[in-house]
Parts: structure tokens; C-alpha cells; sequence
């Protein structure tokens, strides 16, 4: 086993990491324990969780995915483990979280309210990894940073992070720690995979050069690049299937942007290369997400423990320069399938 550093810090994590939104909602409590038992055998030592999980969020099991990981948390080593979790950010347009009546801001208050949430959830003392889940456009970013270096001062969080944020919103946090001399984010959490390469145009820059890792989430778009999309029919059990047979239009606009024209002829040319390696679509995704010098730790997902083989074939895989390049081709031709 490869272990890799996250940013600066003294956190010591495997390749994969283990993504737990689905604990509550498509994985039952009995099937959550089976994946994270699989997934500690395996040696996979960093687990991802949230406030707002299991998705999709609603406001009857909010916090439900950490409960789940508590529980089984009881009688384990909790050193052994390297735990993350997140601070839901503001309503952002027409996402409202449904925890804290939609009221929620990366202020002083709601960091701390979390925080103290999380940690009761979780049954543990201290977060090794605590992210911003989103930016907060309206609160200055010296307010959030100034809070949540309070909760590394009093030794509830050891590390932070962002997710979901751009390139000027990481450099802009990155410099107002230095400039007050506080805890930075060593980490930045957002959608990278084969569909979705744009974080190669510019925050992968920021990364490299500032010492930041990212942490790509999604590594199989959603479980695009698997394949399961490119039938004649849509699968009967799938999230954007769901979300394609919606009513909902903000629904059906993100099923739309996983499963589209592009992103299918996208896929249908990685499967045919992953037939050629002898791997799965799902291994060699899982493996190019992994494959870059900033990124410590790719987050994976599953809803049984059976679907974590595939992913996990990928942990000491890497890809040669010559299916880089057939890679990058692929990326030239049909640039952007998710938008």
C-alpha cells in the first residue's frame, strides 16, 4: 500500500477513500457496516462523510450517515482511522439544505453548531479533516477561516478543507490565512473524473503550486463511466435515472449534465480502452483520477459492498504514459460532455 500526505499535513491516507453519502438513504445500516468492514480490510484507511448525508438530503434523515458510521465506529480504534466531514454551506440559488430550517451560513454559529453536531453523530472527539461544503458567497471568507481555526485551537478538528470551491475562491482563502497567520485548507474536494477534467484548466495549477490536495470526488460521473447508461434502456435502479424521469427540472438539468449525447460517446470510447487493458470502465476511472502528483486520495462510492471490487482493482494501478495519451485524445475530441 502506497500512502500519500494531504497538503501540508501530518494525514497519512490511502489512494481511495471511502465515500459514505449513500448510508441511510440506498445503503440500509446493515449494508453501510458491510461496505466499511470491506473497505478496512482492504486497507483503506480515510473515510468521507457530511452533515447534509445521505443524499438526496432531506430534512427527515439529515445526519443519519454519520449516525451510521458512529455506531459502527463503537469498539474500533479510532486512530487507525482518518475521518472527514463537512459544514453544509449557505442556499445557494434553489438549493436550500434542509437542516437548521435552510438557515445555514459558514459563520462563526453555524460552524460550531455543526461541528458539535458531527462530533455527537460520530462518537468521537475530534475530526481528522473538517471541509467547507460549499463556498458561502455573502459571509467574508475571514469570518469562516477565522472560525474554523478556532476549532483547530481547541483540538476538535485536526485539519481543513474546502470542496466544491474555484480557483479564485481557494487562492483568496489560501492568502487570508497566511496574511493572518491562521489554519489554512489543506484540501480541496471537487467533481474530477474522465467526463470532467476541467479541474486540470486551472485549480490543478493552484494545487501544485500552493502545496494543496484535491481529494476528487465522483470518479465514475456518477456511475456514467461505468457504463450503465450506454444501453438501450436506462437502468432501472440509478440515481440519474431517477433524476432523468423526473418532473423536477433541476433534477432532470443534473441528470442531463451526467447522462447526455457527449458524455455517452465519451464513455462508449473509455470502455472500449478499458477492453483493451483488460480492466473495467470503472477501474480505469477510478485509476485516472488517482493518477495525478495533487491528488492524495480519491473518494469512492458504492451502494453494496460488492460494487467496491471494481474500484478497488484500481488502488495500485497506474496508468501508462502511452493510455494517458490515448486519454487526453479522447478528451481533445469530445471536450467537455459535462459541460
Amino acid at each position: 500500500m502506497q500512502y500519500r500526505y494531504i497538503g501540508k499535513t501530518g494525514l497519512r491516507v490511502t489512494p481511495i477513500c471511502l465515500g459514505t453519502m449513500s448510508f441511510g438513504s440506498w445503503s440500509d445500516e446493515k449494508e453501510s457496516y458491510k461496505i466499511m468492514d470491506k473497505a478496512v480490510d482492504f486497507g483503506i484507511n480515510f473515510f468521507d462523510t457530511a452533515e447534509l448525508y445521505p443524499i438526496p438530503p432531506k430534512a427527515d434523515y439529515a445526519g443519519e450517515t454519520e449516525h451510521i458510521i458512529g455506531k459502527w465506529l463503537k469498539g474500533k480504534k479510532r486512530e487507525n482511522l482518518i475521518i472527514a466531514s463537512k459544514v453544509a454551506g449557505a442556499a445557494n440559488g434553489w438549493f436550500v439544505p434542509p437542516i437548521r430550517n435552510g438557515m445555514t451560513a459558514i459563520d462563526s454559529f453555524h460552524i460550531k453548531t455543526a461541528i458539535e453536531g458531527s462530533l455527537k453523530r460520530l462518537g468521537t472527539d475530534y475530526i481528522d479533516l473538517y471541509q467547507m461544503h460549499w463556498p458561502d458567497n455573502v459571509v467574508p471568507i475571514e469570518e469562516s477561516l477565522k472560525a474554523f481555526d478556532e476549532l483547530v485551537k481547541e483540538g476538535k478538528v485536526r485539519y481543513l478543507g474546502t470542496s466544491n470551491d474555484s480557483a479564485y475562491g481557494l487562492t483568496k482563502a489560501n492568502e487570508t490565512s497566511k496574511r493572518l497567520g491562521i489554519a489554512r485548507f489543506e484540501s480541496i474536494q471537487n467533481n474530477f473524473s474522465l467526463n470532467n477534467p476541467r479541474f486540470l484548466d486551472e485549480l490543478a495549477d493552484v494545487c501544485k503550486k500552493e502545496d494543496i490536495s484535491l481529494l476528487p470526488y465522483s470518479p465514475i460521473a456518477g456511475g456514467a463511466l461505468s457504463g450503465k447508461y450506454n444501453g438501450e434502456f436506462l437502468p432501472s435502479v440509478a440515481r440519474y435515472s431517477d433524476y432523468l424521469k423526473s418532473d423536477n427540472p433541476r433534477l432532470k438539468a443534473q441528470g442531463t449534465r451526467f447522462v447526455n449525447e457527449k458524455s455517452l460517446a465519451t464513455t462508449a470510447k473509455y470502455m472500449e480502452l478499458a477492453k483493451k487493458l483488460g480492466i473495467s470502465p470503472v477501474t480505469l476511472a477510478v485509476a485516472y483520477s488517482k493518477q495525478f502528483d495533487f491528488v492524495a486520495s480519491t473518494i469512492i462510492g458504492a451502494r453494496t459492498a460488492k460494487q467496491l471490487d471494481e474500484s478497488f482493482a484500481a488502488m495500485d494501478l497506474d496508468l501508462s504514459s502511452e493510455t494517458m495519451s490515448e486519454i487526453k485524445n479522447i478528451q481533445n475530441e469530445i471536450m467537455y460532455p459535462m459541460g
